[in-house]
């Protein structure tokens, strides 16, 4: 099961990577995607495939996944300005959307609250399994780890281990 999981999501951002570059919407990729990406292996099967863009790509990038076949589901209303969520081939797939500031901060989406880190948008790509992606910053990444905890979320197993693994990655990225 964890094997075909994993290559259906390595597909599926594949294709994902196609449809953006046809349609000029760079993405990075957060969550457990990128700490894979960044050590260039795969640690452990993925629930899903998160991704951040640009809020100004959002109706091209919208209606491209619409094409190439992806389903898009329903997000709680509290989210609705700050992601959409899609489905292909049992692969949930969340494109979470960022802006710009007044000032040039980066934010969420409709969340001036989660002020970004400047540099949270790395320019590098990294690759896995012959696949070239951008990245969130380890440090942004970890960061998000932290600001759920504040929200209250409740940390998952899983999380704790990708706190340790993002220690060590931002220890070896200086």
């Amino acid at each position: 099961m964890f094997k075909n999981q994993t290559e259906q999501q390595l597909k599926i951002l594949r294709e994902i990577s196609t449809i953006c570059a046809t349609i000029d919407c760079r993405f990075w990729l957060r969550g457990g995607w990128a700490i894979d990406f960044l050590l260039g292996k795969v640690t452990r099967p993925h629930d899903d495939i998160d991704l951040i863009t640009w809020i100004q790509n959002r109706e091209q990038l919208e209606c491209a996944l619409a094409e190439a076949g992806y389903g898009q589901t329903p997000v709680k209303e509290q989210f609705r300005g700050r992601q959409s969520d899609f489905r292909k081939n049992d692969v949930d797939i969340t494109f979470g959307y960022i802006t710009t500031t007044n000032d040039g901060s980066i934010i969420m989406n409709d969340l001036p609250e989660w002020v970004w880190r400047g540099d949270s948008l790395l320019l590098q790509t990294f690759m896995l399994d012959g696949l070239r992606a951008h990245v969130l910053n380890p440090r942004q990444l970890l960061e998000e780890k932290e600001v759920y905890k504040q929200i209250g979320r409740k940390p998952r197993p899983k999380d704790e281990d990708s706190i340790n693994i993002l220690l060590r990655i931002i220890a070896e990225f200086n």
